[in-house]
């Protein structure tokens, strides 16, 4: 039986992907890495824009989706929920 990722777990990895791309990919790519259906993936991207956790840049290539500070501060407390955690074998 597979697990279910989380809510927070799901946004956790979307944008630890854009993280790694250098804070810069492509919505494609992104649905591609994200492991999440094309309905789901649009569900959770609206929400991250908008609340501010990532935003949508324009150039001549396309779009691009880049993350803001707070998204960054997202990904800074989650890891301290999950060193937590691990910290007290919960």
């Amino acid at each position: 039986m597979t697990k279910k990722r989380e809510r927070l777990e799901v946004v956790r990895d979307i944008l630890k992907i854009i993280q790694d791309n250098h804070n810069s990919i492509k919505p494609t790519p992104l649905l591609r890495h994200s492991n999440l259906s094309t309905k789901r993936f649009s569900i959770y991207l609206k929400e991250l824009l908008e609340k501010e956790f990532v935003k949508e840049m324009k150039d001549k290539t396309g779009k691009h989706i880049s993350i803001t500070v707070k998204g960054f501060r997202y990904l800074e407390k989650y890891q301290n929920i999950v060193n937590f955690i691990e910290e007290f074998e919960l």
